[in-house]
């Protein structure tokens, strides 16, 4: 079936997903191929999900010799990968033995886990607000959308879920909304990723803690796009100046690159949070099952093994100071291989189609800003293609745009 043929299919035969420009056959670490055989270089990632790249060896031994021996169970029972995984995240998140992890298949699922996990604080102390930021992306399923507060995702599906509601993210509205007494939780990005790789203010997660406590309110961050190592840290909330040295929130959502394209996704809960969910409050067929878990143990544990994380902070900080020197870019933001290039005019979307026929696959969060979160194995050649062929897309259309 060519091109042609696969986009009338895939029109008539998926439910709203959008146009799809190209169909991917096949990948090889920072590569993908199309059914026409034309080759591009992934600087996406799936949306920040293939850590590894495509076809990883790891990976691939993972899925092969776990479908080989047990692939699903229901969860009337455990197996030992759940608990492998589990453990593991405990330790990378610095949740301890007090800490608890339920396993999902997505970050969507995950987030609406953690709104349970709010209303279980809440409810008992008369407390109903759930606050998110403004800019702030949850996921698409009810609850989730309801603290992601944008109109044109929001407004077919109202009435959302009561209790929400959306802040700037400025020190003075976090300490209005807390004011009234009724915040059972917060719910915040460390870097919005959705809305351009926006980091937040200094010092902003360490007051979120200060009025949480204060306020007897969890602190849960979504760390589904950034949590994993994406920023040369298993979790953001770890990286220098987020929070004070000792603080941890409540709880942590994650999922995208801890599976390296297998679903997964999950809560992890801290302290006093760990003990809200009672057995059988909440639970998901899937989520936590043998294979899924395994692929992700062993993502994991190939980035310790190997130091990725390491080269997650190095790649990134030589990417940005190479992206920062193109004519056209107005700067950069974000941390590790999470990056959004700010540009100089709102030609985001045409640089997106440019770079995609030239070979190199982005994508425009905002009209004015380029999001890049390529595999956590690149290195110089795929460094300098990148430069190349973005580069090439940035002088086109800012010399057509001049025009």
């Amino acid at each position: 079936m060519n091109d042609e043929n696969w986009k009338v299919a895939a029109g008539r035969d998926l439910m709203s997903l959008g146009t799809r420009p190209r169909m991917f056959v096949s990948g090889s670490g920072s590569h993908v191929t199309d059914s026409d055989g034309a080759e591009y270089l992934d600087f996406l990632g799936g949306i920040a999900v293939n850590s590894l790249g495509h076809a990883h060896p790891v990976f691939v031994e993972a899925v092969s010799e776990q479908a080989a021996t047990l692939s699903h169970v229901s969860n009337y029972f455990t197996s030992p990968p759940q608990l492998d995984l589990a453990a593991r995240l405990k330790r990378l998140a610095g949740a301890g033995d007090a800490g608890r992890v339920f396993l999902a298949n997505s970050g969507g699922e995950a987030n609406e886990t953690a709104l349970k996990l709010a209303r279980l604080h809440g409810n008992p102390r008369g407390k109903g607000t759930i606050l998110s930021l403004e800019g702030a992306f949850h996921g698409r399923t009810l609850g989730a959308l309801s603290i992601t507060p944008k109109a044109a995702y929001q407004d077919p599906f109202q009435p959302l879920i009561p209790g929400t509601r959306s802040i700037p993210a400025t020190e003075e509205a976090l300490e209005a909304a807390f004011a009234p007494g009724d915040v059972a939780a917060i719910v915040i990005e460390p870097i919005q990723g959705e809305a351009g790789v926006r980091e937040l203010p200094a010092g902003f997660l360490a007051r979120a803690r200060e009025l949480t406590r204060e306020h007897d309110a969890l602190l849960i961050l979504d760390e589904v796009q950034t949590g994993s190592g994406r920023t040369g840290e298993w979790f953001a909330f770890q990286l220098p100046g987020m929070l004070p040295d000792g603080e941890l929130p409540d709880a942590v959502t994650f999922a995208k690159a801890v599976g390296a394209g297998f679903p997964l996704g999950g809560l992890i809960t801290f302290g006093a949070a760990s003990d809200l969910f009672a057995p059988g409050m909440h639970n998901s067929t899937f989520g936590g099952n043998p294979l899924a878990s395994h692929v992700a143990d062993r993502v994991l544990a190939h980035v310790e093994e190997a130091c990725l994380l390491e080269n997650v902070s190095a790649r990134g900080a030589q990417l940005r100071e190479r992206v920062e020197a193109l004519p056209g870019v107005a700067g950069t933001r974000g941390a590790g291989l999470l990056i959004g290039i700010a540009l100089e005019r709102p030609v985001a979307a045409a640089i997106v189609a440019d770079a995609l026929e030239r070979g190199l696959i982005v994508n425009a969060p905002g009209p004015d800003t380029i999001r890049i979160a390529p595999a956590f194995t690149i290195g110089d050649a795929e460094i300098d293609q990148f430069i190349e062929t973005f580069g090439a897309s940035l002088a086109a259309v800012h010399e057509e745009s001049a025009a």
